[in-house]
């Protein structure tokens, strides 16, 4: 099976943010952050993907998930939950 295409679209202080990128690291899923407090340009990327300003978002090969849910991110990025 080949490795998703993984983005993050996170601030510094989300702690649901925190506990995706640690579910993915704990789980070796290798996948790309952007600190949308900091990069206006992933901001916008951000708000054209998913609709609103909220985080995180996650793109997993296109696939947009809003929010944190372990369940879903799982079975996306090819996990047994």
């Amino acid at each position: 099976m080949s490795t998703p295409n993984i983005q993050i679209y996170s601030t510094p202080t989300c702690g649901f943010c925190k506990q995706a990128k640690e579910f993915l690291a704990d789980n070796n899923v290798p996948f790309v952050d952007y600190n949308v407090a900091a990069d206006a340009e992933k901001r916008n990327e951000l708000v054209e993907k998913s609709g609103q300003m909220g985080v995180p978002v996650i793109d997993v090969d296109g696939q947009i998930l809003i929010g944190y849910d372990r369940a879903t991110l799982a079975k996306l990025v090819g996990i047994e939950a």
